[in-house]
Order: structure tokens, then C-alpha cells, then sequence
């Protein structure tokens, strides 16, 4: 079995974390810009309905996530995770260029989205491929004792992601006019980060390799049965994180459509969404290595299931920038402090020699399960019960069944962090 190998450069992990937000920019984006989306790509049907077909195409990219994982997540296995990075991050770029410049259906007709789904599609299976071989060279990278921060990074990137869309969008609709902006302003936003690829393809090829596959070439078959419950238990948990979070990434759409907010309040949401993640996600994995994987995940939980309605009936109510911005920051900052350790405790749990595809797989199963469906859904209960609490009452039964599994699971952290004090 390979060895961590800490005290790597912070230039290199800076590579592997910016690579990352880059990606699940490019991935993201798409959910931010969806009513603006649907006028290119569907504009001969109701708003409403252009809309849940847009959301419909973002939810298909999390169909090939799951085979994503299991070619390139089980590649960072069998070749190193440096060569599988440098791949899914390839094919990110290639999916972004091509999303970006497909022709609107005024200009090609049915084609337009066909060739949206095929690029997006593509997207989903290079973002699959990334998670499990980041995670995995993160938590070799990390020094003793600190792999819990080391890892949050990933979820960090993610969030900063969201928040380097949100002032992307709110930049663009205050450049634009409104025609303007609905016609071609999220296809600047997506050129942005595609002109970012290739510098993002150099920094990878810089990385040094943390696992040597050669090492594990002759040891003997791996049994896979004691992993079976953190397989099980690791989607149980990403369920709850991920059908919470993809309702936060909603709120901007939500705000704009649900609601009837401006353009502006919306994505200053996502903004607000991305700042208090990022945050919430680097003190989640500080406080993970001193006290412990469960500890972190099942408080801020709690807090988050306890808040969701109160908080989305304060927005439905008063419907005022001020309120969608406060109620947008407690629940993101629960929301990142909670859902970090999770993919802390299921990659450190499985060894090195399996660990790049199977936390490619579990993540990816449970990402296209209820990832891929979460904003759909959402916006299919608002118009079926016009009830603008849905978000709220969707995300509670999800965070319930995760703060159960987060009880029953074994703590996975090094003893300092169980015995920290």
C-alpha cells in the first residue's frame, strides 16, 4: 500500500484545489444561468415549462458521473491520480468550449439542445472522474494530523466555485441589458472559465504523485466486504448533503422564478451562498481533525434541519434582498460545516490502493441519484403545490435520513481528533 506523502509544495496543492473549482465551475454554472438558458435552448414553450426541460438537461449530466468514476476514478487506481486529473480535466474543457459556442434552436432547431445534452453529458462524466482521485491526493498530501483540512479543501473549491459564478452572473447583469443578458450573457460566463483550461492542464502536469501504483501490483486481492457499510453508509450521507446543497444552488433561480426577484438579488444569493461555504468548509475540516468526523457533521446538521423551514418561509414572506441574502448565510454556513467531514470520513476509510474509484463511485452513484434530480424536483413540487416552502420541506427529509446515518456510523478520524477536548 502507498504512503502519504506530506510536506508536498502549496503551489502543488493550490493546482490540484484550483483545477477542482475550475471544474465544478464549468459543471455549476450551467444551474445558475438555467432561466436565461432555457430562452436559447427552449424558447418555444411556456417559461415554466423551458425551464424544468433546462433543469431536465442539467440533471442529465449527472448520468454519466457514475461511468465518469468508474473509468477515470478507477485510473487514478491502476496509473497514478495525476494522469486522471489531467484527463477529466481535458474533457471538462472540451465539454465548456462546446456548451458555450452550440447554436441557439432559432439558429438550428432541434439540434440545439440535442448538442447541449451531448456536451453536458460529457461534463458529468469528466466531473465524475474528478472527485475521487482530488479527495484521494489530498488526503495523501496532508501532513499528520491535518488530513481533515487538507481534504475540506476540495469542498472548499467547490463552494468558491459557486461563489465565482454568483459575481460573474451578478457582474453580467449589470454590464447587459436584459435581452442582452438572457441571449448571451451566461455564454460569457462559461467562456470565462473555458479560457482558464488550458493554464489549469499546466498546473497538473506539475503535480508530484502521492500513490505508486506499481507498489500494490503484486499484494494479494483486496477484500471488498468490510467496505461494504461505508459504501452504504457514505450514500446515504452524500444524499442528505447533496439534495440539501443543489437546494441552495437553486435559491438563485428560485429567487428569479418562484419568487419574481430581480436578476441582481438572485445571483447576489449565490454570492452570499459561495462566501459563507467556503468558509464554513475550511473550519469544518479544522475542527473535524480536532474533534472528530462525526461530531462536525451531526451539530451543524441538526442546526440546518431545525432552520430550513424558518429560514425559506422568511424569504417566501418578506422577499427582500436583506432576507434572501440572511437566510441564504445561516443555512450555507450549516450547510458547509456539516457536509465537509463527509467525504473526509468515506475516503479515509477505504485504503489508498482502492480509494481514487471507489470514492469516484460512491460519490458518483449518489451525486446522479439525487444531485441530478434535486433542482428538478424542486421546481416540479413548486408548480404542482405552489407552495413556496417545497425547497424547505424536500431538504428536512433529506438532512433527517443523513443526521440518522451520521449517528450509526464508526468515527473514522486519527485518536487525537476523537480524544480532542
Amino acid at each position: 500500500m502507498s504512503q502519504p506523502r506530506p510536506g508536498l509544495p502549496a503551489k502543488q496543492i493550490a493546482a490540484v484545489v484550483a483545477g477542482n473549482a475550475l471544474e465544478f465551475y464549468d459543471f455549476l454554472t450551467y444551474a445558475f444561468f438555467a432561466t436565461q438558458i432555457a430562452h436559447a435552448f427552449y424558447p418555444d414553450y411556456s417559461p415554466a415549462r423551458g425551464l424544468l426541460l433546462t433543469l431536465a438537461t442539467f440533471g442529465a449530466g449527472f448520468l454519466t458521473r457514475p461511468l465518469g468514476a468508474w473509468i477515470i476514478g478507477g485510473m487514478g487506481d491502476r496509473l497514478g491520480r495525476k494522469p486522471a486529473m489531467i484527463l477529466s480535466f481535458a474533457l471538462m474543457g472540451v465539454a465548456l468550449f462546446g456548451l458555450a459556442l452550440t447554436p441557439s434552436y432559432r439558429s438550428i432547431g432541434i439540434a440545439a439542445p440535442i448538442i447541449a445534452l451531448g456536451f453536458r453529458m460529457l461534463q458529468g462524466f469528466a466531473l465524475g472522474g474528478n472527485v475521487g482521485p482530488t479527495t484521494a491526493y489530498l488526503i495523501e498530501a496532508a501532513p499528520e494530523g491535518r488530513r481533515g483540512f487538507y481534504a475540506s479543501l476540495s469542498f472548499a473549491s467547490q463552494d468558491f466555485s459557486v461563489m465565482v459564478a454568483g459575481i460573474v452572473g451578478t457582474a453580467l447583469s449589470y454590464l447587459l441589458s436584459p435581452v442582452h443578458f438572457n441571449e448571451y450573457g451566461w455564454r460569457i460566463a462559461f467562456l470565462l472559465g473555458a479560457s482558464i483550461v488550458p493554464f489549469g492542464l499546466m498546473l497538473r502536469r506539475t503535480l508530484t504523485e502521492t500513490h505508486d501504483p506499481a507498489v500494490d501490483r503484486d499484494a494479494p486481492p483486496l477484500p471488498l466486504l468490510p467496505y461494504l457499510p461505508v459504501a452504504l453508509f457514505g450514500l446515504v450521507l452524500l444524499a442528505s448533503a447533496t439534495i440539501s446543497n443543489y437546494v441552495l444552488d437553486y435559491m438563485t433561480t428560485y429567487a428569479n422564478d418562484t419568487l419574481h426577484m430581480n436578476t441582481k438579488a438572485a445571483f447576489g444569493a449565490t454570492i452570499v451562498l459561495g462566501l459563507f461555504q467556503v468558509s464554513a468548509d475550511l473550519v469544518s475540516g479544522w475542527l473535524s481533525d480536532r474533534y472528530g468526523r462525526k461530531r462536525v457533521m451531526i451539530i451543524p446538521t441538526a442546526l440546518m434541519l431545525l432552520l430550513a423551514l424558518p429560514a425559506f418561509f422568511v424569504i417566501a414572506y418578506f422577499r427582500t434582498a436583506a432576507a434572501l441574502f440572511a437566510a441564504t448565510a445561516v443555512l450555507a454556513a450549516l450547510q458547509g460545516l456539516g457536509s465537509s467531514p463527509i467525504l473526509i470520513w468515506i475516503t479515509e476509510s477505504i485504503p489508498a490502493r482502492i480509494r481514487s474509484g471507489a470514492v469516484s463511485v460512491i460519490y458518483a452513484v449518489s451525486i446522479a441519484i439525487f444531485g441530478g434530480t434535486t433542482q428538478a424536483t424542486v421546481k416540479f413540487l413548486l408548480d404542482w403545490t405552489h407552495n413556496p416552502l417545497m425547497p424547505a420541506w424536500y431538504a428536512s427529509a433529506a438532512l433527517a435520513a443523513g443526521l440518522i446515518a451520521m449517528v450509526l456510523i464508526r468515527e473514522s478520524a486519527p485518536p487525537r481528533a476523537r480524544t480532542a477536548q
